[in-house]
C-alpha cells in the first residue's frame, strides 16, 4: 500500500480534496491530511478524518507525539505528497522556500515526490509571475497536473479548475510507475509461480456479544508482504484477521475473525502452498464459554476462564511435506533467544524476529526492524525502515538463503 499525505490549501475547491480523500482511500492507499488555515475556512478537519480514518494535521506547533516532530514524520511516511487544490498562495510561497504554517513547513522538509494540482482564476493562473513559479518547481521536481477548463466560482468560464479526483490519482499512478517497475523488475525471483499463504492481522476471540479479546496487531507487515510477493510474480492467498487495510490487488483474499477460523482457513489450503508465511498474531487463549448475551455488570470480581487455541504455527510445522514454513516472533525481551527456541519448536525453516516493546518498530507503527534466523544457524538483521520496503528485503534475503 502506498502511503499519500494530502495537502489541502484554501480554495474552493477544497471541497473536492473530501471526494479526493474518499478516492484514494478506496484505491488502497493509506491517507493522512494537512490542512492550512485557509483551507479551513471551506472544509472541516472532521471530514477528512472520518472518510481517512487518520488524525488531520492543522498546526505546526500542535504536536501529536512529542517523541516526533510532525512536520518531518510526515514527509518521511508517505511515499507521495499530493497538494490539491494548490492556491497561488502555496505555489509561491514553495516556489520562494518560505515556511510558515504546516503545510509549507512539510513540503519544505522532504524529499518526497510531490504532485501539484493548481486550481484559482484564470487570470491569477496565467500571471506572468505564477507562471514562474511553477516553472521553478518544475525544475525543482514538482510534478504539476493540468487544471481543468469550465465554469469557475469567479463566474468565468475558463482553465483554471482542480483536475477531477480520478485524473488526480491516475497521475499519481504514473508518478509511481518507475519506482513500482524497480521493485517488480525481478521477475525471476525465487517465488515467481509459487504459491504462498500469508496470514496477517490480529485474531478475536468473543467473550459476549460485545467483549472480546484481541491484540495490538495492525496486519501491516503480512500486507505489506502479500504486496511485494504479487510485485514478483507469486499466486499469493492472504487470511486476514479484522484490520482496516485494504487487500494488495491481485491477492486472494480470506478474511476471519477467531483464532479457530484461521487455523481452518490456513489447513484446509496448506497442501497446495509452497511457502507460508505466518505474520499473524493469534491469540494464544480463547474463552471456553462464548456468552450468547451480554454479560451484565455485577458488584465484585469476575472470572472468565480461557483454553489454550489452535497453535497454527506448530501444527504447519509437524505436516509439513514440500513447504518452506516462516514464522514470526514478537517479543518485548530476549527476542534472540526466544526466536531461536521457536524455530527448533514449531520445526520452521526461518523465523523473523522483532522487538514489540519498541514502540516506533511495533504494532501499527509503519516502520519495522527485524532479525531472521535461519534452520542452518544463520541470522541476518534487516535494518529499520519502511514496512513496505522492508517486505522486499525479507523476500531477497529468503531467495538468497533458499535458491540453490
Amino acid at each position: 500500500m502506498k502511503n499519500i499525505l494530502l495537502a489541502v490549501t484554501g480554495g474552493i475547491a477544497a471541497y473536492k480534496a473530501i471526494d479526493l480523500t474518499s478516492k484514494l482511500t478506496q484505491a488502497g492507499y493509506d491517507v493522512r491530511v494537512m490542512l492550512t488555515e485557509h483551507a479551513q475556512q471551506f472544509v472541516t478537519p472532521l471530514s477528512f478524518q472520518a472518510i481517512s480514518r487518520n488524525a488531520v494535521y492543522t498546526d505546526t506547533f500542535m504536536e501529536q507525539n512529542p517523541a516526533e516532530i510532525q512536520h518531518i514524520t510526515l514527509g518521511d511516511w508517505a511515499d507521495a505528497i499530493i497538494i490539491a487544490p494548490a492556491t497561488a498562495n502555496i505555489i509561491s510561497k514553495l516556489s520562494h522556500g518560505l515556511a510558515d504554517d504546516m503545510v509549507s513547513t512539510t513540503l519544505l522538509a522532504t524529499t518526497t515526490p510531490k504532485l501539484i494540482a493548481p486550481a484559482m482564476n484564470v487570470h491569477m493562473y496565467e500571471n506572468p509571475r505564477i507562471q514562474a513559479n511553477m516553472a521553478t518547481l518544475k525544475a525543482d521536481g514538482y510534478h504539476f497536473i493540468e487544471p481543468g477548463e469550465g465554469f469557475l466560482a469567479c463566474g468565468y468560464i475558463a482553465k483554471g479548475r482542480m483536475a477531477e479526483p480520478l485524473d488526480i490519482i491516475a497521475g499519481l499512478k504514473q508518478l509511481h510507475a518507475p519506482q513500482e517497475a524497480a521493485l517488480a523488475k525481478k521477475v525471476d525471483s525465487y517465488f515467481t509461480g509459487k504459491h504462498v499463504l500469508i496470514t496477517a492481522g490480529p485474531t478475536v476471540e468473543e467473550i459476549d456479544p460485545v467483549r472480546f479479546v484481541s491484540n495490538r496487531a495492525s496486519g501491516k507487515t503480512g500486507y505489506a508482504i502479500a504486496a511485494a510477493l504479487v510485485a514478483q510474480g507469486a499466486h499469493v492467498t492472504l487470511v486476514s484477521g479484522p484490520t482496516y487495510l485494504t487487500p494488495p490487488e491481485g491477492v486472494t483474499f480470506v478474511s476471519v475473525t477467531s483464532a479457530k477460523e484461521m487455523f481452518e482457513a490456513v489447513v484446509s489450503r496448506y497442501d497446495a502452498q509452497d511457502v507460508v508465511f505466518k505474520t499473524a498474531a493469534v491469540s494464544d487463549y480463547t474463552p471456553v464459554n462464548k456468552l450468547e448475551h451480554k454479560m451484565k455488570k455485577q458488584d465484585g470480581n469476575v472470572t472468565v476462564e480461557f483454553e489454550r487455541t489452535q497453535d497454527i504455527l506448530k501444527y504447519l510445522g509437524e505436516h509439513k511435506t514440500h513447504q518452506m514454513l516462516v514464522g514470526f516472533a514478537a517479543e518485548t525481551q530476549n527476542v534472540a533467544h526466544y526466536a531461536q527456541q521457536k524455530l527448533e519448536r514449531k520445526n520452521a525453516d526461518v523465523i523473523i524476529a522483532n522487538n514489540v516493546g519498541d514502540r516506533s518498530i511495533g504494532f501499527n507503527s509503519d516502520d519495522n526492524e527485524v532479525t531472521l534466523y535461519f534452520k542452518n544457524g544463520d541470522a541476518q538483521t534487516l535494518e529499520k525502515g519502511p514496512k513496505s520496503e522492508l517486505a522486499f528485503k525479507i523476500l531477497a534475503a529468503l531467495e538468497s538463503s533458499w535458491r540453490v
